[in-house]
Parts: C-alpha cells; structure tokens; sequence
C-alpha cells in the first residue's frame, strides 16, 4: 500500500513561532520572572537573548543554573 507523501512537509514549522509581545522588550541583566507551568514560578536574570526574541537564557536565581528557554515552550518570561 503507497503512502502519502506531503508535499513541502519539511519545509512548514510544526507551530507558530512567534515571541509574546513583552519578550521584545526583554534586554541582557534584566530581571525577570519565569512561570514554567501553572503554579512553579522562579525569578532570574536574563543573559543572553537572539536578535529574532525567540530564544532567552536566563540564569536563575538560587544557583539553580542556566537555563534556554523558546517562544514555543509555553513559559512566560514577564519584567520582575
């Protein structure tokens, strides 16, 4: 039995991937806070962000790392 092939499939992003409004205004040493899911909250500094505002590393707070994180994880990273 043939399959489908889907033409142009590889060249179609999985989801949207557009940066909340409030991630365009973040800078590098800004404070923020991170809500990972509902109800875990932590508070950081930003480090470093790319040009696009897709992609954030913030070092959080407690020695607790560095941590990546994109637009389409689901986090809201908001100004402390």
């Amino acid at each position: 039995m043939a399959r489908k092939k889907t033409k142009n499939a590889v060249e179609a992003p999985l989801r949207p991937v557009e940066p909340g409004p409030h991630w365009s205004e973040l800078r590098e040493g800004d404070r923020v806070s991170v809500r990972l899911v509902p109800g875990f909250e932590t508070g950081g500094r930003v480090s470093a962000v790319t040009p696009d505002r897709t992609v954030v590393w913030v070092d959080l707070d407690g020695g607790r790392g560095r941590t990546l994180l994109h637009c389409s994880d689901g986090v809201e990273i908001l100004p402390a």
